[in-house]
């Protein structure tokens, strides 16, 4: 029904730059809160940012706060995710995340990207 596809991860050295995409299509009626999380090696699934339909409302935890933005196109459906001063530490596979309602349906689900893989070298 929901399809994401992500875009945009690699490898990159610490202080630099990569920017996320992930378009959402399928037979979608609505979408609200689009975001983006990530997961390291060994380490659980961690929230990166999220924004509101408006856009007005957007989290970041305390460690990209300041380095990444995440911005979304409403007509296109898609999110993005502006990464910079990027550090070693940000290595995890990134994943799209939308609550989006279905045309089949008459409520919200989540719906999750296949991940891309971001390697920031040091």
């Amino acid at each position: 029904q929901v399809r994401l596809v992500e875009s945009g991860g690699g490898l990159v050295q610490a202080g630099g730059s990569l920017r996320l995409s992930c378009a959402a299509s399928g037979s979608i009626f609505s979408i609200s809160t689009m975001g983006w999380y990530r997961q390291a090696a060994g380490k659980e699934r961690e929230l990166v940012a999220d924004m509101t339909t408006s856009g007005a409302t957007t989290n970041y935890p305390d460690s990209v706060k300041g380095r990444f933005t995440i911005s979304r196109d409403n007509a296109k459906n898609t999110v993005y995710l502006q990464m910079n001063s990027l550090k070693p530490e940000d290595t995890a596979v990134y994943y799209c995340n939308i609550r989006a309602r279905p045309n089949s349906t008459w409520y919200y689900s989540t719906f999750w990207g296949q991940g891309t893989q971001v390697t920031v070298s040091s």
